[in-house]
């Protein structure tokens, strides 16, 4: 009697865990159900984002000076075993450092801006999902946003420019977790504001512009905050909306 295929078969499908015979019956499966092979390519973009975002730190090589603790040393068994848990500690530690502590270089504004576009041109390209929560719940996606983020997350009104509120979603961040709140206009056009959050005070400047691929990101600082306005129109129109979000964000 063939299992029947639940939501965990699917994650290790998409994860490359299965083996033949599952994999065909899995197939199988998503051959005859629409959404449920909307879900594994959904999950697969989302693979692609987060390797883009975090595969260089995984990569990275760990220092000569925690690998030589590895080494083996004519030493009594027991003092062996508390030398190699602590080499464990200190792999894990500098793995962690990379991930959830990057240096100042890798963490700084042009890296949030570029993941912030690539999330962006991912998600934009989304017919049925383009948001996790929609405008109809906009109470619960920024009381949602705003704990997860450990701030108040507001989203700014950008009707005088012609955008209405999709909705938004969380997003991995290498700092933590980043809010992403997406905008369209009557003519179909998309904009996204990422915003992240930092314990400390950051210093503050103007806006700075990232462009790719025929779509651009305008980010800046302010105060603990950190915003990234990504979409594909022309640069003055893009300023003109990142100055009225910037303005719309005052105390």
């Amino acid at each position: 009697m063939t299992t029947p295929i639940g939501e965990m078969d699917l994650h290790a499908y998409v994860d490359g865990q299965l083996d033949a015979d599952r994999r065909a019956q899995v197939e199988g499966y998503l051959a005859s159900q629409p959404q449920a092979r909307e879900q594994v390519r959904q999950w697969r973009e989302q693979n692609q984002v987060l390797h883009r975002l975090y595969d260089g730190v995984m990569n990275e090589a760990v220092p000569m000076q925690l690998t030589a603790v590895l080494k083996p040393q004519p030493m009594m068994r027991s003092l062996a075993a508390g030398i190699a848990c602590l080499a464990c500690g200190l792999l894990a530690g500098w793995f962690a450092h990379g991930v959830l502590a990057p240096p100042q270089a890798a963490s700084g504004p042009a890296t949030f801006a570029r993941n912030a576009l690539a999330a962006h041109v991912l998600f934009v390209a989304e017919k049925r999902h383009p948001v996790e929560v929609s405008v109809e719940q906009q109470g619960h996606l920024l009381a949602w946003l705003s704990k997860r983020l450990n701030a108040p997350i507001r989203a700014p009104n950008l009707q005088h420019q012609g955008f209405s509120l999709l909705g938004g979603r969380l997003l991995p961040g290498e700092e933590g977790p980043l809010a992403q709140l997406m905008y369209e206009s009557a003519a179909g056009e998309r904009l996204t504001l990422t915003v992240r959050h930092t314990i400390g005070q950051q210093p503050e400047g103007g806006f700075q512009l990232l462009e790719k691929n025929g779509n651009a990101v305008f980010y800046w600082i302010d105060r603990h905050y950190g915003y990234a306005l990504s979409g594909s129109m022309t640069k003055s129109r893009m300023l003109e909306v990142a100055q009225a979000v910037h303005a719309g964000l005052q105390p």
